[in-house]
């Protein structure tokens, strides 16, 4: 299995808005359909109301690396801007 901890600094009052746009957009509903995505879910930090968690779960690293070229992330990519500041990301696989 391999997780990626995703963490997002929002623009201020933007963390709400980019996870409704992921979700009304249908990406978020797309990915989770992907060949080997086992958990793509956001987590919000009561402390920074501006801080986002994504934890993504696939079934290796292989089916990762292929969700981040499908079209939909791509449509995600063009506005992902609006909304985020900055992006930190944690990779861990476990055999």
């Amino acid at each position: 299995m391999y997780t990626i901890y995703v963490k997002f600094e929002c623009l201020d009052n933007k963390r709400e808005a980019f996870i409704n746009k992921v979700k009304d957009t249908g990406i978020l509903d797309a990915i989770r359909q992907e060949d080997g995505c086992i958990k793509y879910d956001y987590y919000l930090s009561e402390k920074d109301s501006n801080e986002l968690l994504l934890v993504e779960q696939w079934e290796s690293k292989e089916h990762q690396q292929k969700h981040i070229s499908e079209p939909h992330m791509a449509s995600l990519r063009e506005f992902k801007d609006n909304y985020i500041k900055s992006t930190s990301l944690r990779e861990i696989q476990l055999l």
